[in-house]
Formats: C-alpha cells, structure tokens, sequence
C-alpha cells in the first residue's frame, strides 16, 4: 500500500501515523477502502447495504488501538460513510479517527461521517477524533460528523474532538443514552477563521441511575467565522452531569452558546458553566514584558487555551 506525501502528511496530522500501523485499522482514502488489517481482538467488516463498516471489539481486547483515518486529496469528493463500534462487554479499546481534506483548486470536498457506538458491560473506550483542512485551493473543505452513542451499565466512554486548521463548515451532532453508573467524558477544542463556520450539537439523555456526563467544549474563533455550541442534557433519575463552554472571540468573531439543563428527576444534579470573551488586555502586556511581539503573545495565550 503507497500512499503520496499529501496523503501521509493528512495521515499524520489526523491520527498522528508516520506509517502503516501495525495493529488493526482501517483507512478510507477518497470514498474508498485504502488498506485494512485486523485482529484476534479486533475486526472490521464491510457493511453489504450501505459505505461503511462494522467494527467489533472482542471482550478479550485489553487496550489494543485500532485506527480509521479518512482521507480525500481528490476534488468533487462528496463522501458519506456510516462505522458501527460494537464494544462487547469489559473490553478496553483505544479508537483514533479523524478525516483530512486536501484541496488543490476551486472545486468542494466534503465527509460525512455517521459513527455509532455500542458500548457493553462495564467496557471502557478512548476516542480521539481529530478534523484537518489543507491545500492552496479555493474549494470548500466540509465535515459533518455524527456520533450516537449507547453506553449500557457501568460502561464508560471518553471523546477527544479536535478541529483547529483549514475546515471552511462543520456541523456536529453527538446523541448519547446512558444506563445505570455508566461515564460519558467529552473535550472538544475548536479554532476557526476567516469565514469559517463550527455548529456543536449536544443532546445527552441520562436514563440510568449513577450515570454521569462531563462535556467541555474550548473555542477560538477569529476574523468573521462563527460558532455555535447547543448542549441539551436531560437528567431522568438519580445523575449527574456538568457542561462547560470557554470560548475566546477575536476580531469580527461571533460564538454563540445555548446550554440546556433538564432535571426530570429530584435527584438529578446538573451544573452548566459558560464563559466568552476577548483576550484580556494584562495577559497581552505581560507576555509582551517578556520580549513577544502583540501577535506572538496572542499566539501563545491560544495555544495555552486549546491545549
């Protein structure tokens, strides 16, 4: 399997790969498959009704990593893709994702990703997804994930969402449903610029008692993009969950935040934070003491911020 340097480099800035991984994985490469390998523990199967595919995390699994990059260096692509994760009961799996999207003239790409996972028993699962934008081109750079989630008892999922470069529109929608003493963990980190546009779409239903959900949502946007993050948790026993939305907005910039907290059960206890502003003036000066220039400083400050 050879891949150009455009491909390996979108390969390295969405799942970190300097080479074909050695354990399970599965790369998507302009609307098609661009190399598999499986595991004893771990398996990927075409689906036969529709693009996408099946993966199946055996409960012998302790920790193993399985990559599924998506890839499009080809314009015109208008890829629409659905991955189902059956994760069976106590099994331990680490799963990086991501899509990148190279443009080289006028024309638009775009991915839309469907992902559902199936979380088992007292299973654990690390997410990392990650949304690159490259290329001189003018056409836009489009992704639109969307992830549902189904945690049974005592399961525990954990998503790290990143999309800080070169994606013109994006809108993502999450939907989770949790069983009793089942975690959801979500950290999303979002930079946009110039006309780009971000949309964040939340909705967590906690149905079993002790189940518990923690979402934190770090967004920069500069010059005239806008961003937009809804998050609606509905608490319907005995839970807890807490959102929080930081967002720093630059120049023309617009972030909008909407948060919504159902308690439908005398037990549910669910917090909200939500915090958007300008860079504060005394950071600036106090970086800029240090030798930085105005530009350097606000730089740096960012970083700190989406780290």
């Amino acid at each position: 399997m050879a891949f150009s340097e455009i491909q390996k480099n979108l390969l390295k800035e969405v799942a970190g790969l300097e080479a074909v991984p050695n354990g399970a994985y599965n790369i998507r490469s302009n609307g098609s498959l661009g190399g598999r390998n499986t595991t004893a523990n771990i398996d990927i199967i075409t689906k036969t009704d529709k693009p996408g595919i099946d993966i199946i995390i055996k409960k012998s699994d302790k920790r193993e990593r399985v990559d599924i990059p998506v890839i499009i260096t080809e314009t015109g692509i208008k890829d629409l893709v659905y991955n189902d994760f059956y994760i069976e009961d106590g099994a331990d799996v680490l799963i990086v994702a991501g899509c990148g999207i190279h443009t080289v003239d006028h024309g638009d790409s775009s991915h839309d990703g469907i992902h559902s996972f199936h979380v088992g028993k007292n299973a654990k699962v690390l997410y990392y997804e990650k949304h690159y934008g490259g290329g001189d081109g003018n056409g836009k750079r489009t992704l639109n994930p969307t992830t549902v989630i189904e945690i049974d008892e005592g399961g525990s999922l954990t998503m790290e969402t990143a999309q800080i470069k070169g994606v013109d529109s994006s809108i993502r929608n999450t939907q989770a449903t949790l069983q009793a003493g089942a975690t959801l963990i979500i950290h999303e980190k979002i930079m946009t610029h110039g006309e780009q546009y971000a949309e964040t779409n939340f909705n967590v239903q906690l149905n079993g008692e002790d189940s518990t959900v923690h979402m934190v949502s770090r967004a920069v946007a500069k010059d005239n993009s806008v961003q937009k993050f809804n998050s609606v948790v509905d608490g319907n026993c005995k839970c807890s969950g807490r959102t929080e939305c930081d967002a720093i907005v630059m120049d023309n910039a617009k972030v909008l935040a909407l948060p919504g907290l159902n308690a439908n059960n005398v037990d549910a206890s669910l917090v909200h934070e939500a915090a958007i502003g300008k860079i504060a003036g005394e950071q600036l000066i106090k970086l800029m003491t240090l030798g930085l220039t105005e530009k350097q400083a606000e730089e740096q400050i960012i970083n700190g911020f989406l780290k």
